[in-house]
C-alpha cells in the first residue's frame, strides 16, 4: 500500500515514528514548526482511581503522519524535533502513504465520545457498588455515557439490570 515518492512538486504523506508515549509532543512541535500533521486519536474510557474517565489516545501508538514535498519542504528539522524518533523509510528513501488512506482515516469518527467503550459485550464484570455489590454479571451494552445494561442471575434466571458504568469492574 506504500507509494514511493517521486521527484515532483506535489506533497505526499509520510509516516513518522515517535519516541515512546511522545506522539502528542511530536505532533505539537511539528505543527509549531509549520508542518502539516495528521495525528488520528480516539477517546477511550479507562478506569482511573476507581472512576471511569475518558482519555484521548493515539489511534496508532508511536506513529503520526506528516505532509511533505520532496523539493519545497525542509526535511532537516524533523529528525531533531522533540518526540520524533525517525521518518519511516525503505532503505534511505522515505515511503509515501497513499492519499486515499489518509482520506479514509480522516473520514472515520475516531474522535467521537463514547465510541470505544471500556467494556465489551459478553464480558464478565463485578458490581462494585449498590445493592448488587460483589455479584458477578455479564456486560451487554452501554446506555448513554454513564449507564450500562448487564445480565444478572436473579432467582436462577438472567435479568437485565441497568447500573451506573462506574459501579462495574472487569473480572
Amino acid at each position: 500500500m506504500a507509494v514511493e515518492a517521486t521527484e515532483t512538486n506535489t506533497a505526499h504523506w509520510y509516516v513518522i515514528q515517535c519516541k515512546g508515549s511522545e506522539s502528542f509532543r511530536a505532533a505539537e512541535h511539528l505543527v509549531n514548526q509549520g508542518y502539516e500533521v495528521f495525528h488520528p486519536v480516539l477517546d477511550v474510557k479507562r478506569k482511573r482511581q476507581g472512576k471511569l474517565t475518558t482519555v484521548t489516545e493515539p489511534l496508532f501508538p508511536y506513529y503520526l503522519f506528516i505532509r511533505l514535498d520532496q523539493v519545497v519542504s525542509n526535511w532537516r528539522p524533523i529528525r531533531s524535533t522533540r518526540g520524533v524518533l525517525r521518518l519511516l523509510t525503505f532503505g534511505n528513501t522515505p515511503i509515501a502513504v497513499p492519499n486515499e488512506l489518509i482520506d479514509t482515516l480522516r473520514a472515520q469518527p475516531h474522535r467521537q465520545q463514547g465510541s470505544h467503550s471500556y467494556f465489551t459485550a459478553g464480558e464478565k464484570v463485578t458490581i462494585t457498588d449498590g445493592p448488587f455489590k460483589d455479584l458477578e454479571a455479564i456486560f451487554t451494552r452501554c446506555k448513554g455515557e454513564e449507564r450500562a445494561i448487564v445480565l444478572l442471575n436473579v432467582l436462577q434466571r438472567p435479568q437485565q439490570v441497568e447500573l451506573p458504568v462506574e459501579s462495574l469492574e472487569k473480572r
